[in-house]
């Protein structure tokens, strides 16, 4: 097992930072070099307890599909998003969201484990680690920018 930890300090309100980080929409704009688009269940708006939305992208020149459901909810502190199908042995991602002052503390942690025992473990080392924490890296850029400037309302408007 793999685990990715990231931070990201926001200057905007926490119900935007939460509301952005589970849009649909905003994750389609910030993975669009891969792809990357909703094929089935939740494939627009903000995704909610127990729902679930199933990604089709391409990493690594393969076409592939993952399905993820959100099983952990407390709006706007913290929400868990696991893979019910996908690549991966298994994905955990967990969000979680401070306001400290003025700023927002949004942070990722990201538990994953590839399959194929010894070699899967071998790829998440020597490859996957750093492709995942830039592409959550890039996610969360994204959010940021959004959540500190007017664009959230272009993202967030039917919410």
């Amino acid at each position: 097992m793999q685990t990715i930890i990231l931070e990201t300090h926001i200057k905007s309100d926490i119900q935007t930072c939460f509301d952005l980080s589970r849009s649909i929409d905003l994750h389609k704009i910030s993975t669009a070099h891969t792809g990357e688009t909703a094929i089935d269940g939740r494939m627009s708006g903000l995704i909610n307890i127990n729902e679930f939305v199933t990604w089709q992208a391409t990493h690594f020149g393969v076409r592939q599909k993952l399905t993820s459901k959100i099983t952990a909810f407390k709006n706007p502190f913290h929400f868990r998003d696991e893979q019910l199908k996908g690549p991966f042995k298994f994905i955990i991602h967990d969000h979680y969201f401070e306001a400290i002052g003025n700023v927002i503390v949004m942070k990722d942690v990201f538990k994953y484990s590839s399959p194929f025992g010894i070699i899967g473990s071998l790829v998440d080392k020597l490859i996957l680690t750093k492709y995942l924490t830039k592409l959550l890296t890039q996610r969360n850029n994204i959010i940021k920018e959004y959540a500190e400037s007017t664009k959230w309302k272009s993202v967030l408007k039917d919410s």
